[in-house]
């Protein structure tokens, strides 16, 4: 694991995202990862464009002014998504936008430590000028009819607001702009479910790293069936993300099944595995890994089989189960997805087409982009069953196809297997598409001397592999 082959594993990497034949790059120049001053201009670019759409979106919301606060050393998780995403260090650093009439949309900066960046997108009021004072006079300027807030809402970007902020905004807008105090969730959620074409070649370089990364976790320099174990193979994984210099929301799991082993369960899914198991011959291997890059989030699940002695690819039996897993992602993305159709629809149309082949499914997929876990619409049984609302899948938006089928397998003498994938894709008007090909066979790994390879591949599933720039 130590071998001279990582001291360039960045360029590596994504040389060998370049090379793997993959369509709907823009251009055929091997994509890299950009520097940090490099990305800060991006988003900055990708900034003016969403405050340009921020004006119409208040208006379909009712919402006169909204306010961003952000706390010292206790960022809102909004603020790099509405102004430039660079460290604010003030004691208290507000951000408001107002419908402004025919004036338009007014963006105005009360920071403790206002800068060149912040003039390109704010009004920066003049030194001396108490922020309670500023605050007050919009208000009576502009007396929006709804003063919308990061509170109320069922998910943390949408109810970060603290407690004293609260305060200070009541204190400085006064207790009869209190009662025009609302929710902000349906602007934050349409504003961070909206994706802009711009993006897109960047997120699909970022799923293109992610999918590199795991095949590295899963390739032989890294698993030695017999003495590699589960902590090692996360630890790996963290190590790379150092590497790139990139990130992660979350931490990697990893789960095993073993022939005559009862994997445990939790929250109602094969439970991940225990640092120190153990990998063997004759495993199948599951990964759970995402990547955070350029404000943008991507989430992984991909499997892995370990040959045992003699043995040149995975039984017939866990090819099977692979491709009923398949045939779910294509019911779903292909056959029950289109933009304007309810999550709830394309639930529950998919797992009646589930039960008519009978194959035993599981959905819970959810919306991606500036969080892992986006704001959005997701395809899943809360959503079918009323617990949660039922939301419209809307054009662009990008999603993680998450989902799981359990299949019997002969050659562990009937032994249900899960097959768990998870893709990030994007929304067309023909339903979702992947930004990367899925995987249609599983990793082998256990072969000395040789790179990870793959197995022969299931039967069927043809119908999600292609993918390109979308028209947006």
């Amino acid at each position: 694991m130590k071998s001279a082959k990582w001291a360039a594993l960045p360029l590596l990497l994504l040389a060998a995202c370049a090379t793997t034949g993959r369509q709907g790059a823009a251009d055929d120049s091997p994509p890299r990862l950009m520097s940090w001053s490099e990305q800060i201009a991006e988003r900055e670019a990708w900034l003016e464009k969403r405050h340009g759409m921020l004006l119409d979106m208040m208006r379909r919301h009712g919402v006169g002014m909204w306010v961003v606060v952000n706390e010292e050393f206790h960022d809102d998780p909004l603020t790099q998504f509405i102004a430039p995403p660079r460290p604010y260090a003030g004691n208290r650093d507000i951000f408001v936008f107002v419908d402004a009439g025919p004036e338009g949309l007014k963006r105005v900066a009360l920071s403790g430590y206002s800068e060149a960046t912040l003039a390109r997108f704010f009004e920066l009021p003049e030194e001396g000028r108490k922020p309670q004072e500023i605050l007050a006079d919009l208000n009576t300027r502009y007396q929006p009819r709804t003063i919308a807030l990061g509170i109320g809402g069922k998910r943390g970007v949408t109810r970060s607001l603290t407690k004293d902020s609260y305060a200070f905004l009541v204190e400085a807008l006064g207790a009869e702009a209190e009662a025009r105090f609302v929710s902000a969730a349906p602007l934050i959620e349409e504003y961070l479910d909206t994706r802009i074409p711009e993006e897109w070649l960047h997120y699909q370089r970022l799923v293109m790293l992610t999918e590199a990364v795991v095949k590295e976790a899963f390739s032989p320099e890294v698993v030695v069936p017999g003495k590699t174990t589960v902590g090692d193979v996360r630890r790996f994984l963290y190590d790379r993300l150092w590497a790139l210099g990139v990130d992660t929301w979350f931490q990697p799991d990893l789960r095993v099944q073993r022939k005559g082993a009862d994997g445990a369960s939790s929250r109602g899914f094969l439970a991940p595995a225990k640092e120190d198991v153990v990998i063997l011959r004759g495993d199948l291997l599951h990964v759970d890994f995402g990547i955070t890059y350029m404000g943008l989030n991507s989430d992984w699940q991909k499997m892995a089989y370990v040959l045992n002695e003699g043995e040149t690819d995975a039984p017939e039996g866990l090819k099977r189960a692979l491709a009923n897993t398949i045939e779910l992602q294509d019911a779903l993305m292909l056959r029950a997805s289109r933009p304007g159709r309810t999550s709830a629809q394309v639930y529950t149309q998919t797992m009646a087409e589930m039960k008519e082949k009978g194959i035993e499914a599981m959905v819970y997929s959810h919306p991606l982009g500036n969080q892992g876990h986006a704001l959005g619409a997701s395809i899943d049984f809360r959503s079918a069953s009323r617990q949660e609302e039922s939301k419209t899948l809307r054009l662009g938006s990008y999603i993680a196809i998450e989902l799981n089928t359990a299949t019997s397998v002969p050659e562990w003498d009937g032994q249900k297997v899960f097959v768990m994938q998870e893709d990030p894709a994007y929304l067309t008007e023909e339903g979702w598409k992947f930004f990367v090909s899925r995987q249609e066979s599983f990793y082998l790994l256990g072969r000395d001397g040789q790179g990870a390879q793959r197995s022969q591949g299931a039967k069927g599933g043809k119908g999600v592999t292609t993918r390109g720039m979308p028209m947006l």
